[in-house]
């Protein structure tokens, strides 16, 4: 779409019709010889002597008209105005923290066929849905057992998400359970991050037995660094050693943070922990607009320069056709007692 800049100044293009009508004409002084026998030299010579003045042109006269308006357009800064980019960016950051010790191996859940399958694949499936559905949102994930690594980092990328949690096995972690040695590592993962909201989900199916840093303590310091953390527990309180999840704690951190403790038993159950995280942390994302201009100015200053150019160019060749010419050369008078030198 065209535009003009600043079209206010299309305004200035009367200011030519006033120039014309109340300024004084412009003469171009010429060198003269006085003599007091001007009346006798004209008499002789057969010549009438003219007032000086302004010859007047119309040629010329819309040729300056015409010169005024392209400046004044040009001046307007007339721009083609492409449509409208988007960019949208997301505003949160959610770190998926999720247990692969070998608990997760146990087949007590399951699947839409009632078929038995591990706590490992069903909590696999559900958070590959989830990553799914939350396409805005720059997404990470921890996995964590004896110890706890980056999977995957904050991204953008949720093809590359879900091929790397995909490719995730029980025990490729260790055997036992580090859920603060998992806050800990989101911690460090989510203060890189620049974006406004920061979220962890953890979800574990025993509890802590060799952090470095208790998860009462992992907890305090993701309070203190404005991160909220989510808690997911889908074990079996009444187990002994660590298959025992330890709901008491993960409720803790929950409290701690801000967050949510949430308690599946089934995949019906985590299936429906996921729907509820989805619903209380909404996406949220900046739109960035941003319209691709063109300026175009240089197209009537251009022309007025072509056309100034032209008309110059013809009137200096008919001058130098006319010195060329063989006959009388005329000279100009003024009135009174002068004879203008040719």
């Amino acid at each position: 779409m065209w535009r003009l800049e600043y079209p206010w100044l299309l305004a200035a293009a009367p200011l030519a019709l006033a120039a014309y009508r109340w300024l004084p004409a412009y003469v171009q002084q010429r060198n003269a010889l006085r003599v007091p026998f001007f009346d006798s030299v004209a008499a002789i010579t057969g010549q009438s002597p003219s007032r000086p003045g302004v010859r007047a042109s119309p040629g010329q006269l819309w040729l300056n008209v015409v010169v005024w308006l392209l400046l004044v357009l040009a001046l307007a800064r007339p721009q083609w105005v492409e449509p409208p980019l988007t960019h949208t960016e997301a505003v949160r950051d959610v770190l998926l923290a999720v247990d692969i010790s070998q608990s997760m191996d146990t087949a007590d859940f399951r699947n839409a066929d009632g078929r038995p399958e591990s706590r490992w694949k069903a909590v696999k499936a559900v958070v590959a849905d989830f990553i799914a559905k939350r396409a805005d949102d720059r997404l990470g994930l921890i996995v964590f057992g004896t110890s706890a690594y980056p999977q995957a980092p904050l991204t953008g990328d949720h093809v590359a998400l879900s091929l790397l949690l995909e490719r995730t096995a029980v025990g490729m972690a260790g055997p036992n359970t580090a859920i603060g040695d998992a806050i800990g590592l989101g911690i460090r993962m989510l203060d890189a991050a620049k974006e406004r909201d920061k979220v962890l989900i953890l979800l574990t199916d025993g509890n802590d037995t060799g952090s470095a840093v208790p998860p009462a303590r992992a907890a305090s310091l993701a309070a203190q660094h404005h991160i909220i953390v989510h808690t997911i527990g889908i074990g079996d309180p009444a187990a002994s050693g660590e298959d025992r999840v330890d709901f008491g704690v993960l409720e803790g951190i929950a409290r701690a943070t801000n967050g949510q403790f949430f308690k599946a038993e089934d995949l019906a159950s985590l299936q429906s922990v996921y729907d509820t995280l989805d619903r209380i942390t909404p996406q949220e994302v900046k739109t960035l607009r941003h319209q691709p201009k063109r300026d175009y100015f240089w197209l009537p200053l251009g022309l007025a320069l072509c056309l100034l150019a032209a008309w110059h160019g013809v009137a200096a060749m008919s001058a130098w056709r006319s010195r060329r010419a063989p006959g009388p050369r005329k000279g100009r008078t003024e009135e009174g007692d002068a004879w203008t030198s040719t």
